[in-house]
């Protein structure tokens, strides 16, 4: 009995696949990331970015690290503003949330 598959030319390198298949699932939140690097300090002010960066996004919330547990209570009160002048900084809802974790800003 024959075979019904189809022959293929050869086999593709991952290297050449895996680009496009990150790029599928992946709408560039490193370069948004970077924008709200270069936006913090305007946006929240010297003493919290003294104590509080940015470290990553997932999807649309933003992953804050913090520099002790009294500034992480501290800034869940300021949450909505930070995510309101983030927003009107960059001209665009980025982000929609933020999470606080101690770490190292």
């Amino acid at each position: 009995m024959k075979s019904k598959r189809k022959k293929t030319k050869g086999f593709d390198s991952l290297s050449d696949i895996l680009p496009n298949v990150i790029n599928t699932f992946r709408h560039s939140p490193d370069e948004k990331l970077l924008q709200v690097f270069e936006i913090w300090n305007q946006a929240v002010g010297e003493s919290v970015s003294q104590n509080a960066q940015p470290s990553a996004f997932k999807g649309r919330l933003l992953l804050v690290e913090v520099n002790s547990s009294v500034w992480m209570h501290q800034l869940q009160f300021l949450k909505e503003d930070i995510i309101r002048k983030i927003n009107e900084t960059m001209e665009e809802e980025v982000v929609e949330d933020i999470k606080f974790k101690i770490g190292t800003p």
